[in-house]
């Protein structure tokens, strides 16, 4: 009869640490000065966890940046330390680590691909794709990155790293990753359009990775991509739009990622995919190269904020295979995803969140040779007839069509 008590006295004990880690966090969270949801609350949260976080601003808008979490853009703000927090952040996952993947989310990060094919970085040679195999590199998951030059607008962070993929071949990469906040005359520059009284928040990435290691990536040893992956808070209403080019033949999006993403979720017909992006429904689409623009957005009518993305394509260039499969060919991939986050099958879930991810073309580099990647992020948010005229010129569709996309479902 010893063994049942003992269980019981092991499950009690387990139950009052859990709950004493949530009181804790309670306790943490009732006590900061900024409301739940503002940039304030997020960068207080952070400055806790990473000393090193770095705030760039331009007048009343302003971005964190983390050192300590693997160079990534945490959050932003259109209107100081009281407005909207953009990003999603994963409170829940910091102060302790996983062994597949710390989901700390964030903005905007920077992660290599593939992530699966058989150049993988995510699983090791010969091991079977399967989730107990997979596991995050640590120089993009755990471990921090230097800062070379920092300024109120603009820093640059670097890391070196060493990669074993799937083909058994170890590569040694250099990483250069320049993030600059953008005032209101560029980004209107930028996106052509005028802000007028428009709160806006907007913020460039240039990311660049160098073969530093004694042999060239090709087709035989695997290549790395850069992929950028940027995580933002859903609600009922944020509906994501990305165009595509509709004057090609075969298939539109790749839609089975996780599962078949069900027919009232998603819709896309002469150049426009809709995607909802509420966090209830968990499926991954991707747009293949040829296919792929330079753009794309989302659209939350709840809150009214407008988020456009751009990024470089190349429509001619190799991309990589990401699928967790070494039967597929690996340098047939999608240019641009997008993922709405929902629950697992066992009713669980890391979010709610929604994704818009750009990658490179396959690096296929000789020694001391370099690619880099552009990912550009933005967001709007005050009148709707100047944020529809904002849409209109940047995605080229009405804020009613992407609101409505699924009012019918």
């Amino acid at each position: 009869m010893k063994t049942p008590i003992l269980a019981m006295i092991i499950l009690v004990f387990l139950s009052s640490c859990t709950d004493k880690k949530k009181d804790k966090r309670q306790k943490e969270m009732e006590e900061k000065t900024f409301q739940e949801g503002s940039f304030g609350f997020d960068a207080e949260f952070l400055k806790e966890r990473d000393t090193s976080l770095l705030t760039l601003t331009a007048n009343n808008s302003r971005i964190l940046i983390s050192p300590k979490y693997q160079a990534k853009v945490f959050t932003s703000s259109s209107s100081g330390d009281n407005g909207r927090s953009y990003g999603w952040i994963n409170y829940d996952a910091f102060d302790k680590e996983d062994e597949h993947m710390n989901a700390y989310g964030g903005e905007n990060r920077f992660w290599l691909g593939p992530e699966g094919s058989k150049f993988s970085l995510f699983f090791k040679p010969n091991s079977e794709m399967i989730f107990e195999n997979w596991k995050t590199p640590p120089s993009i998951d755990i471990e921090s990155w230097e800062v070379e030059d920092y300024s109120d607008k603009k820093v640059t962070l670097v890391k070196e790293m060493t990669l074993l993929n799937y083909a058994d071949s170890r590569l040694e990469i250099d990483v250069k990753r320049e993030i600059e906040i953008l005032e209101k005359t560029e980004i209107e520059a930028l996106l052509n359009i005028e802000l007028d009284s428009i709160e806006s928040v907007g913020f460039s990435t240039n990311n660049t990775i160098k073969n530093v290691g004694d042999f060239a990536w090709t087709e035989e040893t695997g290549a790395p991509c850069i992929w950028i992956l940027d995580m933002f808070t859903p609600s009922d209403e944020t509906v994501i739009f990305i165009p595509y080019k509709d004057d090609l033949e075969g298939r539109i999006a790749t839609t089975d990622y996780f599962g078949e993403i069900s027919e009232d979720r998603i819709n896309y017909e002469d150049g426009e995919l809709f995607f909802k992006a509420d966090g209830k429904s968990r499926g991954k689409l991707g747009i293949a190269p040829e296919r792929a623009t330079t753009v794309a957005g989302s659209y939350d009518a709840k809150n009214k904020v407008l988020t456009i993305t751009t990024f470089d394509v190349d429509n001619d260039a190799i991309y990589l295979n990401q699928e967790w499969t070494s039967k597929k060919d690996p340098l047939k991939g999608d240019a641009v995803n997008a993922y709405n986050d929902g629950p697992l099958e066992d009713g669980s879930q890391m979010g709610p969140f929604y994704e818009i991810e750009s990658v490179s073309p396959a690096a296929f580099l000789e020694p001391s040779e370099k690619i880099n990647h552009n990912h550009n992020v933005f967001h709007f948010t005050g009148d709707e007839k100047v944020l529809d005229e904002i849409s209109q010129q940047v995605l080229g569709v009405s804020l009613n069509k992407i609101s409505s996309a699924f009012k019918n479902n």
